[in-house]
């Protein structure tokens, strides 16, 4: 599985079935003092993963799959063009992925490539989801609606939460919170998506390290106008010196939690902003799902905060949400209970495991082929 970001690439070589992660490693400073470029990074991943006779497929985690790509696809030339394409919507992450698997082409010639796409998983929401609400001819011309991100970190955990709760999958209810720099959300019904928070781009949602998440679109042309500021100006406030960094002055959700227990007014405020949007989104997805199964926390802070599960959960005692302390403090990396026993809808921590995800859609698709 191959992740190439703009200066590195990170790969697993994975197992499957199974799962079991056999070498993996990363690339840094691609074209600023390591690798010249992608190709040349590509060449010594190969090397550093030895034999390539018992590798027989290579995933791409690509961010942007448009409309189009909706589920893992083989790269063919037509394929890499309609990515390449796409670039217009992910303009920091796409062209990265085309890098990546043009220098995997290249370096393994003989054997498939798959395009595993991070807004896959979402394209199962409903006309009335994803349609933004501006002039019809407008959206179709540039391609503007609800997209998502997230997908495969919200399919994975979604699928272990529907495991761990038995019965029909079919007819589970289930919000996973994928809780981290970014930060994203989904109602699933049935293993298929029908809401997410995440839009347009990744900006759009919850309160998030450094973006803004869900703001009131005329603050921008108010900021331009009255504030003097650039709409490049703008758009960086918005995405990287806005949410926990912008209330707070720090990203690091740690840092957060660790002042505002010991009485930071500005860390307390920032802590309460990032609650009351997941806690917004809760009631909302539980109601457009006419009921919730399992409320589903993942993600590095999701996994790992029990701060941050107690904040985010509080006060919706009345949906039948509940943390029980003497689990929802329990360090461990497992998949587990943090509900009370016997309570409905059950709170599910869930390690998030993406590159499994894309290994798993990968070899399903490669074996069909076969």
């Amino acid at each position: 599985m191959l992740n190439a970001g703009s200066s590195s690439i990170k790969y697993q070589v994975l197992e499957i079935p199974g799962g079991e992660c056999v070498r993996q490693g990363s690339l840094e400073n691609i074209g600023v003092g390591g690798p010249a470029d992608h190709e040349e990074a590509l060449r010594i991943v190969v090397g550093e993963v030895g034999d390539l006779a018992g590798i027989n497929a290579v995933g791409h985690r690509v961010v942007h799959g448009g409309s189009r790509f909706i589920e893992p696809t083989l790269i063919t030339a037509e394929v890499e063009e309609h990515i390449e394409a796409l670039s217009a919507l992910a303009p920091l992450h796409n062209p990265a992925n085309v890098a990546g698997i043009r220098a995997a082409k290249k370096a393994m010639p003989s054997i498939p490539q798959v395009a595993v796409f991070d807004t896959a998983f979402h394209q199962t929401m409903s006309d009335a989801a994803s349609t933004v609400a501006i002039p019809t001819e407008v959206a179709q011309t540039w391609g503007i609606k609800k997209y998502g991100f997230h997908g495969t970190s919200h399919q994975f955990v979604s699928r272990k939460a529907s495991d761990m709760l038995g019965g029909d999958p079919d007819q589970h209810r289930i919000i996973t919170t994928h809780l981290g720099n970014g930060s994203s959300m989904a109602a699933i019904r049935g293993g298929r998506c029908i809401d997410t928070t995440m839009g347009f781009t990744p900006l759009q949602g919850l309160v998030m390290g450094t973006r803004a998440g869900d703001v009131d679109a005329a603050i921008i042309p108010h900021l331009i106008k009255n504030a003097g500021m650039s709409l490049s100006k703008v758009e960086t406030m918005l995405n990287a010196q806005s949410g926990l960094m912008g209330l707070a002055g720090s990203s690091d959700f740690r840092d957060i939690t660790s002042r505002a227990q010991a009485g930071d007014e500005a860390a307390t405020r920032a802590l309460e902003v990032w609650a009351w949007r997941i806690r917004h989104y809760i009631g909302g997805y539980t109601a457009l799902l006419g009921g919730l199964d399992a409320l589903v926390f993942t993600g590095g802070i999701g996994e790992n905060s029990a701060l941050g599960r107690q904040k985010a959960t509080e006060g919706l005692e009345f949906l039948g949400i509940v943390v029980e302390d003497s689990l929802n403090t329990l360090r461990s990396g497992d998949a587990r209970l943090v509900s009370p026993s016997g309570a409905t809808p059950v709170v599910l921590v869930i390690p998030t495991n993406e590159e499994l995800e894309i290994a798993t859609q990968v070899a399903d698709l490669v074996g069909e082929a076969r």
